[in-house]
């Protein structure tokens, strides 16, 4: 009996070893998506009124939580009894990632064009509502898109532990969601604050206090203004990259003709190549979608 106990710990360590490399591994793959994860999420949570700040994010996380539990086992259950399924499920969700970028820009647009003239003199319960209102959607719009960016997570990481026990598989994506989720949500939630950090130090005594605090509440905006932008720019990005990686022609074509002609540049003509893959995907997305609409007088 000693003896196969000793076996079973033995089975276990090497397991949550296999574990622990793969998951370093998988983490490696997905820096990038994390990025852009990140930008996307601190976006959403730019204008809301400071003291909703953290709360916004928690909902947000905890979804994140929910995303990742559906898809971890969704994940399992596809590679296993419909694998080729992943990848058209996956150019869909970049698809619709590069849909809200547009949707996203024609809105900032019009916005500035034909701006709402009126909204001040509204009451106050009125504008309590349209808070309300603004902070669900905000929540239910990032929730969607860590969706997606949470499927792509999962996918790359299926890719690297494919070859491994469904043991191996399970344990790496549950280790990599977990990490993922607290990485990116204790930055967004470190990041939204800075401007409180900035407030406290300037209240200290201490004339390097304050400093530190006058810088950070002067940079803090620039980084939110920041964050907004590469959000938007984001969601061109990983959805173009989404896209143009599983339409094999046009990805093989492209990478044979950059590494032929101009290989030192490669890392920069993908990214530029991925973000005019979103954008097209993008303004494709979005006159199909208007069009149904009109179509159904919505």
């Amino acid at each position: 009996m000693a003896t196969s106990l000793l076996l079973l710990l033995d089975d276990i360590t090497s397991a949550l070893d296999d574990v622990a490399l793969m998951t370093k591994v998988a983490a490696k793959k997905t820096a990038g998506v994390l990025g852009d994860d990140l930008a996307l999420n601190a976006k959403q949570v730019t204008g809301i009124p400071s003291d909703r700040e953290l709360p916004v994010v928690f909902r947000v996380a905890r979804g994140s939580l929910v995303n990742k539990a559906i898809l971890v086992p969704t994940a399992l259950l596809l590679s296993w009894l419909l694998p080729e399924a992943i990848t058209p499920l996956l150019v869909i969700g970049g698809a619709f990632l590069c849909f809200e970028g547009a949707e996203k820009v024609l809105h900032k647009i019009t916005t500035n064009v034909f701006p709402h003239h009126g909204s001040t003199q509204k009451q106050n319960p009125t504008k309590d509502r349209a808070a309300n209102a603004d902070e669900t959607s905000r929540i239910r719009g990032a929730i969607r898109t860590d969706f997606i960016l949470s499927a792509e997570i999962i996918v790359i990481t299926l890719g690297v532990v494919a070859s491994e026990p469904l043991s191996t598989r399970a344990g790496v994506l549950v280790a990599i969601s977990v990490l993922m989720t607290a990485g990116v949500y204790g930055l967004v939630a470190a990041i939204v604050k800075l401007d409180d950090l900035g407030v406290l130090l300037l209240r200290q005594s201490y004339s390097a206090s304050q400093s530190i605090g006058r810088a950070i509440i002067t940079v803090t905006p620039w980084i939110m203004r920041f964050l907004a932008i590469a959000g938007t720019v984001a969601m061109f990005l990983v959805g173009g990259s989404i896209v143009l990686h599983n339409i094999p022609p046009i990805h093989h074509a492209l990478t044979h003709w950059i590494h032929q002609y101009t290989p030192e540049t490669i890392t920069v003509l993908m990214t530029l190549a991925n973000g005019l893959c979103g954008i097209i995907t993008g303004l494709i997305a979005l006159a199909v979608v208007t069009g149904a609409r009109a179509m159904k007088g919505i």
